[in-house]
Order: structure tokens, then sequence, then C-alpha cells
């Protein structure tokens, strides 16, 4: 097993649909014809029914019922409806492989957690909301990569974190020579995610430099705080060490902490049973 080998893996999975691409590429640019791509998200019945369920759930506290994808737009803006289309497909992108031992549900209770925190956070630090949630949301792919392409590789990710007492990057470097967010990284850039979003996956475990936070920075501290509040319900989750100088950075109050984190968990409920199910 080889770094090579990994990277291959990744440029081999297949695209991801056809709109969505085209969603993707929107995210730069200013006009938009909306009415087109409705009716290109319309023509898969199923992105369409789970976007709608989700348009119409708790986690955006519609007054009316929205029932097309085109009034879905209307209401709750082509940003939102560009995130939900594109996480309902990243979600149903990797099916879990007949007896494996890893854990998909707690992986995508996590991701949805971060993806829930992020966007509960971007607004304060000055960061689009639906581009945190798409962040957040993917931080994590390359482990589900390395999971499901090197299953019997990955079990021993699992018994190097018991043996060691450590979180899941060590132990994928350890057996991989490359860790989930290195492997994440080259998926976003193979699936054509913006730059800024491709950088938040491969950083979401570094603090970064000086300067304005910035979406790797919201993605960073998303991470922590769902491990944190321990949103997985993994026995062994462990939470990261958060930089002083990142929380200082933010320059949040504690009452505005206090908002963030009962917002996430209010909100993680509801888009949990929404993308899960």
């Amino acid at each position: 097993m080889t770094v090579d080998d990994v990277i291959k893996a990744v440029r081999d999975l297949p695209s991801l649909p056809a709109v969505v691409s085209e969603l993707l590429a929107s995210m730069n640019q200013d006009d938009i014809d909306t009415h087109a791509l409705a009716a290109k998200i319309t023509l898969d019945q199923a992105l369409t029914a789970k976007t709608l369920r989700l348009a119409n759930s708790s986690f955006y506290g519609m007054p009316a019922k929205v029932t097309s994808i085109q009034q879905a737009i209307s209401v709750l803006g082509f940003h939102a409806i560009r995130t939900l289309v594109t996480a309902c497909s990243v979600t149903d992108s990797f099916a879990p492989t007949p007896g494996t031992q890893f854990d998909f549900p707690a992986f995508w209770r996590h991701s949805i957690a971060s993806a829930v925190c992020a966007r509960v956070l971007a607004p304060h630090v000055r960061i689009n909301a639906d581009t945190a949630f798409t962040a957040g949301l993917l931080h994590d792919l390359g482990t589900l990569v390395l999971a499901t392409r090197f299953p019997d590789d990955y079990r021993r990710v699992h018994a190097h974190r018991i043996e060691h007492d450590c979180t899941a990057a060590p132990a994928q470097l350890a057996v991989f020579g490359i860790d989930h967010a290195a492997v994440g990284s080259a998926l976003a850039a193979h699936w054509k995610f913006p730059q800024p979003i491709q950088a938040a996956v491969a950083e979401h475990h570094q603090p970064g430099g000086d300067g304005p936070a910035t979406l790797s920075t919201v993605i960073y501290v998303a991470n922590i705080v769902a491990h944190a509040l321990d949103l997985s319900a993994q026995e062994d989750d462990q939470a990261p060490p958060l930089s002083l100088a990142v929380w200082q950075k933010l320059g949040l109050s504690d009452a505005a902490w206090n908002g963030v984190f009962a917002e996430t968990e209010q909100l993680y409920d509801t888009m949990c049973k929404m993308l899960t199910t």
C-alpha cells in the first residue's frame, strides 16, 4: 500500500452527478439561470425528494410547504438549495460495503454535526454559511475513501488507534503514509469543489497562520466542537485540542459561544434525520 495507490483510488471514484458539478461551478458566478438549474435538479427524482424534504424541515422553518425546487429556490435562495443538493448527493456517493466494520452512521453523524456547527459559526466571522456547511460536511470524506477502498488496511487503523490511544489522523499516517485530510483534499479537487473548500478540507487539523478567520479556520473549530459535543455518539471519540490563538482570533464572547453550542445541538438532530434516512 502506497500513497500513490490511495491517490489513484481517489481518481478512480465516479464523478458527482452532472447537475451537482454544474452547481459547484456556479459558486463564483453571479448570473445563474435558476430556472434551468431547477429543471435539471428535478430530473433526478430521488435528489429532488430529499432536497424538498430538507427544505420543509424545521432546519429552515418555512411558514408554508415547499412543493417544487423552483419554489424552494425562491423561498430559501439559490445558495441554500445548492448546498442541500450537494449534501444529498455527497451522502449518497459512498454506500457501506457488505461485511465492513467501519461505523458509517457515526461517521455521518460527526460530519453533519461539523457542517451544522460550521453553518452556525460562519456568520460570526463573516464567512458564507452555506459554503461553511458544505465544507463541514466534506471535511472527513478522506476517511470514507480509505475505509471503503481499503477495508482490510483500515482495520489496522482502528487497531492502531486502540493500541496508541490516538485520533484517526496519526493512525492513518502510520498505516497508509497519508491522512484523511490530504485524501479528502484530493477528492475535493477531483470533484472540482471550489479552492477555499479544498483548502478547508486539507487544513481542518491545522489552526492556520496570522490574519483574519477564514473558511479553514471555521472548519477547524467546527470539527473540534462537534467532537467536544459528542454528537457522533462514539465511545472512543476524542476531541482534538483547540489552539488558544484561534479561539482568540474568532473573538466570540462566552454568551456567543453558548449560543453556537446550543444552536448546533438544536439544528443537528433535524439535519441528521433528514440526511441519513
